[in-house]
């Protein structure tokens, strides 16, 4: 028997309207649970002179005010709503807008997470017979690891846990237990083409007949594959599924084989859109800031936190047959925006055209205030080529042709790029350092 967990649930495919149903009735659930438990929102409904009676169905959210990363970092604790003795598992966020938080999680929790990974990878053409190699960590606090390995045991599918790096290991591994999929960053699956081809392996030959793209976007705006994307299928032909997660929602939106965008799941999460003051976005096309309310969280349920991601919302039904509502690439994030000679733009749009040039080995997107106290950006590019000058021009004029303005080009050395990379106060690299 087919386990049910590689068919489509049941609210995923119903009509919005029974969707919604299910859903009022679940955060009220919700909010009868934060009211009783909650150190943290009982404060904030009495600070802001909410009365959580007033809150009957999705459409009364608007009256709570949101909450942010700000005060994730600032009442950390208080958000905890059960005993510390009930807690099973704590991870940490990465930290790369700001101080790293704790999310504490209950065996409830972990349920929920793993029940999450594995419909979203039977979403994206998972298969009883599947073996996953996962190159992401298990330890050192972070929750992507977990969440996958806990999501693929759901399926009953092989798992592989290499870990992150070292990608003489991973092709090893390929080798040696043959998984048709893998899950990884897309860059370190860009590093681990580039290692095949130094040592004369042919990608092509081995297991993997998929990835499973984490951390990274690999789509544009509009969801169609990005330069990171075919600059890994012109080498891989592999087929290359797009997910878009974070800690505190316990929550991931992933592709189907539509590829149409990542599918939210109506039972464990209500997704909104808001703009630059916090209000409800409704527009088929409109751009804003994805702010979510959990469901079924036990240890840290968060309402209203705004995740600080740019993104479109697809309200049309899937030709996979889902009915739940769709998140787009993200567009970038909010407290990154760039306001660059009249020009308002994201950081990865900046990253989507240096990953088109071929030349370029590595870069890093610096950031700061000029003078004038206006934004102004450096790109720091490291390439192997000898005419310098010929790829400064080139990505000079890419720059201003895809974004409508020229930043400054610096061409420096591979070790000038990776210190950029390792920033202090972060727990992972970044390409991106703001210094405003």
């Amino acid at each position: 028997m087919l386990n049910p967990l590689f068919e489509i649930p049941t609210l995923e495919k119903v009509p919005a309207k029974a969707a919604k149903e299910w859903q009022n009735k679940a955060l009220k659930e919700q909010l009868a649970y934060l009211k009783e438990n909650s150190t943290f929102y009982q404060k904030h409904f009495k600070n802001h002179k909410v009365n959580w009676s007033d809150i009957e169905t999705i459409n009364d959210l608007h009256k709570i005010p949101p909450i942010g990363k700000e005060e994730l970092q600032a009442f950390n604790m208080d958000f905890l709503c059960v005993p510390k003795t009930k807690i099973i598992d704590y991870v940490t966020t990465s930290g790369t807008t700001g101080e790293p938080v704790t999310i504490a999680l209950t065996e409830e929790d972990l349920q929920r997470l793993a029940y999450n990974e594995a419909i979203s990878l039977a979403g994206a053409n998972g298969k009883p017979e599947d073996i996953y190699q996962l190159t992401t960590t298990i330890d050192r606090r972070f929750m992507a690891g977990l969440a996958y390995y806990l999501g693929i045991r759901n399926l009953k599918c092989g798992i592989v846990r290499v870990g992150s790096g070292i990608p003489q290991l991973q092709l090893d591994t390929l080798e040696r237990i043959q998984p048709n999929t893998l899950i990884a960053v897309p860059s370190f699956i860009n590093a681990l083409i580039n290692y095949a081809q130094k040592n004369n392996i042919d990608l092509n030959q081995t297991s993997v007949k998929k990835i499973i793209c984490i951390g990274e976007s690999i789509r544009d705006v509009g969801l169609k594959p990005n330069a990171l994307h075919k600059k890994i299928v012109e080498q891989w032909n592999v087929k290359l599924y797009s997910t878009y997660a974070s800690t505190e929602m316990g929550t991931a939106y992933t592709e189907c084989t539509a590829q149409q965008g990542g599918h939210e799941h109506p039972q464990l999460i209500i997704s909104e859109l808001l703009d630059e003051n916090n209000q409800v976005l409704t527009a088929e096309d409109a751009e804003g800031e994805l702010c979510i309310t959990t469901l079924g969280v036990k240890g840290m349920p968060l309402l209203r936190f705004k995740t600080g991601d740019m993104v479109r919302f697809y309200h049309e039904k899937c030709s996979c047959g889902r009915t739940s509502k769709r998140v787009s690439a993200v567009l970038g994030r909010k407290n990154q925006m760039i306001k660059y000679k009249g020009t308002t733009l994201y950081p990865p749009a900046i990253f989507e055209v240096l990953n088109s040039i071929e030349e370029v080995q590595l870069y890093a997107v610096e950031v700061k205030k000029s003078e004038l106290d206006t934004d102004e950006i450096i790109i720091h590019l490291y390439s192997k080529t000898q005419d310098t000058k010929r790829l400064e021009t080139k990505c000079s004029e890419l720059l201003r042709a895809k974004l409508r303005v020229k930043p400054k080009v610096v061409l420096t050395t591979k070790e000038a790029v990776q210190a950029l990379h390792q920033q202090k106060n972060l727990r992972k690299p970044t390409v991106f350092v703001d210094n405003r």
